[in-house]
């Protein structure tokens, strides 16, 4: 298989402020991110030949045709649960790279706030990925089912998961597009209000507004946009069999789509030693326990030794790993279709050294991961990309 490393560039990137947009339809959040997307990279609508439409409430290319006015180009609309986002890049990458178009457009978006109904609704494609292997599945609670399970087999605490939420919210209190711009400490969160035991109120990344925007070319066409341009050094994908809760030996804290998909992005990027090699990671921190299993799955830290690393701020924006320097799904919001290219963004950002706000600027920024999983412990898919500076 033909390695896909650095032949293909992010030129442009924008993100709409995300949160309870009561001021905007979703329509006007895609406008406010790509037009952002736009003036970084110097173009206009009319400069785009295709554009991929990262969504699960949205049908169709009209959902970028209409409030872009893209002018007829080709539009496919995306959505593979919560890796949407990522994989619109995905899908671009691969056009590019088949040199079927030149300058390509990817936007992730959601409307979940004012719709009618709580959560992400049961008629929409995260309440149907099986008729048996899904039923009567809460996202919290299958994610406590992990968590406990963790907790019997490791001994780690609700202190734990405390720490992680702690630590986002420290991140997304400096990002000023965040959705809770706010700090919490540890006992506020291990004494929050209960969701599904032992995931508290601050365990949990809440129901958000937002989209976010990518513009992508070949790398050799990059510096006619911009000299701080980034490219795309692997992207995976790994979808399970999703019967995990039906099979006797699932053990529930061994997420084997992360793995694959990790597995899959080492190998086309060369990493050897995530530690060691990675600066940053946007991972899928839709419950803190996601995060404490991500450290373990992609191989920063060994299985059930996670505790030990949250202990010793391992993880934090001065640590030997930034994991969500934005805030992370918890802070900064899950708009489902965005949070994949949200993710990019701030890598992006980050290794351009443009950090919104100083106090969360990393230094020495080279590589980093986005992350995505979809579905819950049991019925999952992971989407994952590497993204750099060109050479690394």
């Amino acid at each position: 298989m033909e390695s896909i490393k650095d032949k293909v560039a992010i030129v442009g990137m924008g993100c709409s402020s995300f949160g309870e947009r009561w001021d905007a339809s979703a329509w006007d959040l895609v406008v406010e991110a790509t037009y952002e997307a736009f003036e970084d990279a110097g173009v206009g609508p009319k400069d785009i030949q295709a554009a991929w439409s990262g969504t699960l409430g949205f049908a169709g290319g009209q959902s970028l045709a209409y409030p872009l006015k893209l002018d007829y180009i080709p539009i496919v609309r995306v959505e593979n649960l919560c890796g949407t986002g990522l994989e619109t890049i995905r899908g671009a990458t691969y056009a590019l790279i088949a040199k079927a178009y030149d300058l390509v457009l990817c936007v992730g978006f959601e409307k979940t706030k004012d719709r009618g109904v709580g959560g992400l609704g049961s008629g929409e494609p995260m309440g149907g990925i099986h008729p048996v292997f899904g039923i009567q599945a809460t996202p919290p609670g299958r994610y406590a089912l992990a968590a406990t399970k963790y907790f019997a087999m490791y001994g780690a605490e609700k202190k734990h998961l405390a720490m992680i939420s702690v630590k986002s919210h420290h991140n997304g209190a400096r990002n000023p597009k965040a959705h809770l711009r706010r700090e919490i400490t540890v006992e506020q969160a291990v004494n929050a209000p209960i969701i599904a035991w032992p995931l508290g109120l601050y365990d949990c990344c809440g129901v958000t507004d937002g989209a976010a925007a990518a513009i992508l070319c070949r790398t050799e066409d990059a510096p006619k946009f911009r000299k701080d341009f980034i490219t795309v050094k692997a992207l995976g994908n790994s979808a399970g069999p999703g019967c995990g809760k039906m099979m006797t030996d699932y053990d529930w804290v061994h997420w084997e789509e992360t793995y694959r998909a990790t597995q899959q992005v080492y190998q086309q990027a060369g990493v050897k030693n995530p530690r060691k090699e990675i600066d940053i990671v946007e991972c899928h921190d839709c419950f803190s326990i996601a995060e404490l299993m991500c450290y373990e799955a992609m191989g920063f830290c060994e299985r059930g030794k996670a505790k030990y690393d949250i202990e010793a701020g391992t993880f934090a924006l001065d640590g030997e790993v930034a994991f969500n320097a934005g805030g992370g799904l918890k802070s900064f919001g899950h708009p489902v279709g965005a949070s994949g290219v949200r993710e990019v963004y701030e890598i992006y950002k980050q290794i351009q050294g443009k950090a919104q706000e100083p106090s969360r600027q990393l230094k020495n920024v080279e590589l980093g991961i986005a992350h995505n999983q979809g579905g819950h412990p049991g019925t999952f898919m992971a989407s994952m990309g590497i993204f750099g500076v060109p050479g690394r």
